[in-house]
Order: structure tokens, then sequence, then C-alpha cells
């Protein structure tokens, strides 16, 4: 069992726990997830590693409700435990894992959209911590649904947040404000990290592309079962077939049809569509398991 030491709400329908899973936090890295398990009975949920305390031995994790067992989650409190919480998996960013001079050398730059601003915010923390300041833009529908913005605004070299309503900060989506930064106040950049909804990386990718900034962006929305298993996270990232438990969640986002992949997602989500989609893509509809490691 894995012990909840604090829960809460972070904003709107957004929530944080605290967890007791030392192992997992002696060897996670930005860009990594984890497998969470209520109980028995209970579903796999995939989340990324918001947060993690090596000495501690603890794991932040941010999530939406979207289903019965994240509606479940909500009802927890500290002193609570997960039945599982099995990580570190998938690959990690691969700023935490290139050559540190290289990374250095590079003008980054974060895009968070909602619940997409967990996952942001351990990489912006890690490379804070190894001397490297990227500029970061975090948004929201509306002022109330903004999140960890105390704790970016400690890390990042340059922090700019927006909303769509126009309720604090800028006013505006984030790629209003990618391309206010590049063409109306010079800034440079050289890598983008996206992370957030689809429709929103999706946009992104458009943007920068446009602005010749190559970009990353992380395929955690369409993971189901988080192994390989089920095929749900199949995406082709140019002519590969990658699954975003094994082969990542992190992409090339100029790579990806954004179109194909919701596409894929919302067929996914029936019985029906499962099937026709096993049938269609034969022996490449799942990876594999491969990288599954568990708190052992």
């Amino acid at each position: 069992m894995y012990k909840i030491l604090k829960a809460g709400k972070l904003a709107g329908n957004i929530y944080e726990m605290v967890v007791e899973a030392p192992r997992v936090a002696k060897h996670c890295l930005p860009g990594q997830f984890v497998i969470v398990k209520m109980d028995e009975v209970g579903e796999r949920i995939p989340l990324t590693i918001c947060d993690y305390d090596r000495e501690a031995g603890t794991i932040t994790i941010v999530f939406q409700p979207i289903g019965a067992s994240t509606e479940k989650f909500t009802k927890l409190q500290a002193g609570d435990a997960f039945r599982d919480f099995v990580g570190p998996l998938g690959m990690p960013s691969d700023l935490c894992t290139e050559p540190l001079e290289e990374v250095k050398k590079k003008k980054i730059l974060f895009v968070a959209g909602g619940v997409g601003t967990a996952p942001v915010y351990p990489q912006v923390k890690w490379l804070h911590e190894h001397g490297v300041d990227v500029d970061v833009i975090v948004g929201a529908k509306t002022k109330d649904l903004v999140i960890l913005e105390k704790e970016l605004s400690e890390v990042a070299g340059n922090l700019y947040v927006t909303t769509d309503d126009g309720s604090y900060g800028r006013s505006g989506m984030v790629t209003k404000v990618i391309e206010d930064l590049v063409t109306n106040e010079g800034k440079v950049y050289d890598h983008c990290v996206a992370i957030g909804p689809m429709i929103m990386m999706k946009f992104c990718c458009l943007t920068t592309k446009k602005l010749n900034i190559p970009t990353i962006v992380s395929m955690n929305p369409i993971m189901v079962d988080g192994t390989g298993m089920c095929g749900a996270c199949r995406v082709m990232v140019g002519d590969e077939v990658k699954f975003a438990c094994v082969d990542g969640p992190e992409f090339d986002g100029h790579k990806i049809d954004f179109d194909a992949a919701m596409k894929r997602q919302a067929m996914y989500k029936t019985e029906e569509g499962r099937a026709l989609l096993k049938l269609r893509e034969g022996e490449t509809h799942h990876g594999g398991c491969g990288n599954c490691g568990g708190d052992k």
C-alpha cells in the first residue's frame, strides 16, 4: 500500500496528492509517469509525475477526474492509501538526458495548458537546478484554473500567464503569446516543449512550425493502460508507429498528425471502435510491455 501524505484541490476540478513511494522517487526523472490503482478492482490510471522528493521518498501527482476511478480519487484524504503505485514508466525528457553543456546552449520555451502544467513543472525545476533558466507560458481558460504559478515563478527564467477570457495575466490562447514573444518582443527560441490538451498541442505545433522552432509534445493524454498492451496510445510519428507509454510519452510534435490521433482517440472510446482499430492495425495494434518496472 502507498500512503497518501497530502491531498487537496489545486484549482477548479484539479487535484493534487503527495504519495509515499520511495523507490519511484529514487529512480524517476522529469517526463516519466506512474500507474496508480486505488484497489483490487480499480482501473489502472497513468499519471505524469508532477514532482518528487528523493530524500522524503515522495511523489506528487496532479489529476482531473474524467471517469469513475479518478472521481473516486477525489474522495481520498491524507492517511488513505493506493493499492498500487507503479513506476517510473516511460522515457524521461530528452532535456534531462542530453549532455548538460549542450542543453545550456539552447534557448528553451515551455508551453503548458491546463493540467499539462503539472508535467511541465518538474522539467523546468530540474533545468533550473542544473543552471538552465527557461521561459514558460502557462495557459488556462480562466484565472481560477491557473495552477502551479507560484512554484513555476520560482524556477522559470520568465513566466507568462495567459487566460482565454483575459481574467488574469495576458489575454488569449497560448499560441498568441508564443507569436507575441517571438514576433513583437524579439524573443528567440530554438527548442520548445508544449504539454496540454491535444487540441492545444496541435495549434502550438502549427505556430512553432511557422516560426521554425523545433517542438516536443507529450502524448500522455491518449494513454489508457500505460504498458503498451491495450493499443490506445498508438500514434504515427512521421512514418513510424510509436506508443506513448513505452516509446514516449514525448515526441517530435511537428511529425504528429494530431487530427488523426484525436480521431483515433475518439474511436477507441467505444467497443466497436476498439475492435475496428484492432482489425485495421493488426500486429501493430499494441506495442507490448517491456518497460514495466514497478515500485519493488
